[in-house]
């Protein structure tokens, strides 16, 4: 059997897939993010979303991270497993200046906007902020009330009420001082 290669239908069959994954969470994060009170009705910042994605993807360190949040919050839907290898996790992010960050967040963004679901706002001191449009509330709402995202829409809700109030750089700063050793890595390392 060869490897895949880059015009492999199933290789570009797998990515299409991927980037599906990620559009629709950052979808849902975004539309829970902006209805949720303290958030101004919007996501405000790459550093923002940055920050909450990462304590999405990597739940069992998000009550580490926000004071607000109860480590048994029901809403985290932490297994043993989870707790025992906080940083084993489905789709890990990488350390970078900044802190955690995922490459895909800029085609991520751009599909989302592009398709109508999200759009730009203007943000604190005129950085880019994102926030859902009609159709994508919809959707938001339609994908977390399903069986395959009813977990992860609830876990936005419980980050995204813990976090009323953060900006993104509070954020950044919290993840950096609560997370030392784990931050402590040279750039572009998986975190994990």
């Amino acid at each position: 059997m060869r490897p895949l290669e880059s015009t492999d239908p199933r290789l570009l069959a797998l990515l299409r897939e991927d980037l599906a994954y990620h559009q629709a969470r950052v979808l849902i994060l975004v539309a829970v993010i902006a209805q949720t009170k303290g958030h101004a009705g919007k996501l405000d910042g790459l550093t923002k979303l940055a920050k909450l994605d990462f304590l999405l993807r990597y739940p069992a360190l998000a009550p580490t991270v926000l004071d607000r949040l109860d480590p048994s919050d029901p809403r985290l839907h932490l297994s043993a497993d989870d707790i025992d290898a906080p940083t084993e996790v489905e789709a890990p992010m990488t350390r970078y200046k900044y802190g955690p960050w995922d490459d895909r967040y800029y085609p991520v963004i751009g599909a989302l906007v592009g398709r109508g679901l999200l759009r730009y706002a203007t943000g604190r001191r005129g950085s880019i902020a994102l926030a859902p449009t009609p159709t994508g509330k919809r959707l938001a709402t339609a994908m977390a009330s399903s069986p395959q995202w009813e977990h992860l829409s609830e876990r936005c809700t419980a980050i995204a009420e813990a976090s009323s109030g953060l900006s993104g750089n509070a954020l950044k700063e919290l993840i950096y001082r609560r997370l030392a050793t784990l931050m402590d890595r040279p750039h572009r390392q998986v975190i994990s």
